[in-house]
């Protein structure tokens, strides 16, 4: 069985739901509490053993390329004012040399388009997917959690949440609800709440066979006109196992206004520095 080592980001969005916050900074960048949110999603992934990233991006994307570049005239005043504590923070987010790669995906055609531009980088073995609108708070990293459920069971996986209303999600069909880690069946995008096949929607985090990307060559387009990866997966889970992760933890969609905004309040009142005193402004406000 070999290693996940690889993560592909799709960052080329245009990030509408949250406009006009994202006309001229990617929806990547945007801070959730103290940092970018792109920051969260590469400390999730790292904390998982991910060893190269593969950011797909798109026009107007640079700043997110910048942010994990050394930035000299900066860390030389810090260095000079002596505020080492915040030049220990920026090293220890600065990628290793070649551990990141950036494609254009020169057009909005989706997903599983965007996917299918790392096919090169990726080579012929299994990988993982984050999207970066989604970030997930967890005691341990939900990719962490899906890899060592890929050690047990391999093939591909999916991480997956309850919620209220599937008729809104993407949700999975599993052959059993007996624990957490559940071999899958089928896939279902928004059915209707009486019909929907379970009430787990999918997060926005994969561990997928290289497979994939033959099959994304071929894929005709979707819902929305586009090449949608959910289409690809169901042709994919036709030859190979898949198994969803009902993992220990939160998602955050950070590319909706109000999702965003709960990320925030999340992070902020986690925070072991100022979550209290973030707890009692928050307070003092209601």
């Amino acid at each position: 069985m070999s290693p996940i080592r690889k993560a592909v980001l799709p960052v080329a969005g245009l990030g509408t739901r949250v406009l006009p916050a994202t006309k001229t900074i990617p929806k990547e960048m945007l801070p959730v509490f103290d940092r970018p949110a792109i920051q969260y999603v590469v400390d999730e992934a790292r904390a998982a053993g991910i060893e190269h990233f593969v950011f797909v991006t798109g026009r107007n994307k640079a700043a997110i390329e910048d942010y994990f570049d050394t930035a000299y005239e900066l860390e030389d005043t810090l260095r000079v004012k002596n505020k080492t504590d915040i030049l220990d923070e920026l090293e220890r987010i600065r990628p290793e040399p070649g551990s990141m790669s950036f494609v254009r995906q020169q057009a909005p055609l989706g997903l599983g388009h965007a996917i299918a531009c790392a096919r090169d980088i990726v080579g012929h073995e299994p990988f993982a997917i984050l999207l970066p609108d989604m970030l997930v708070r967890a005691p341990k990293s939900c990719l962490t959690q899906m890899v060592e459920a890929y050690g047990k069971v391999g093939g591909n996986v999916i991480a997956v949440e309850p919620c209220e209303d599937p008729s809104a999600y993407g949700v999975i069909d599993p052959v059993d609800r007996s624990g957490p880690l559940m071999k899958m069946k089928g896939m279902v995008e928004k059915p209707p709440r009486e019909s929907a096949p379970s009430n787990l929607f999918i997060t926005g985090r994969y561990i997928l066979q290289p497979e994939i990307f033959d099959l994304l060559e071929t894929q005709g387009a979707g819902a929305g006109g586009e090449i949608q990866l959910t289409d690809a997966m169901v042709r994919l889970m036709e030859s190979q196992d898949f198994h969803a992760l009902e993992y220990e933890g939160a998602s955050y969609d950070c590319g909706s206004k109000l999702g965003y905004f709960e990320a925030n309040l999340a992070y902020a009142t986690a925070d072991a520095e100022h979550g209290d005193a973030a707890k009692a402004m928050l307070r003092d406000f209601l």
